[in-house]
């Protein structure tokens, strides 16, 4: 999880200073951070749903 979020946070820091830009870095920081959390609780339903 953390390393996702850090890997969308330095793309972010990449594009930002590639296209001489603001909002790349938050906006992709967040992305990473949602896409992370779905990832994390769809492993932790998937793993409920086999305990069955």
């Amino acid at each position: 999880m953390g390393g996702t979020i850090f890997l969308g946070n330095y793309l972010g820091k990449w594009l930002d200073v590639k296209y001489d830009k603001d909002f790349w870095e938050t906006t992709i920081t967040l992305f990473s951070v949602f896409a992370s959390m779905y990832l994390v609780i769809s492993q932790v339903i998937k793993v409920s749903k086999e305990d069955d």
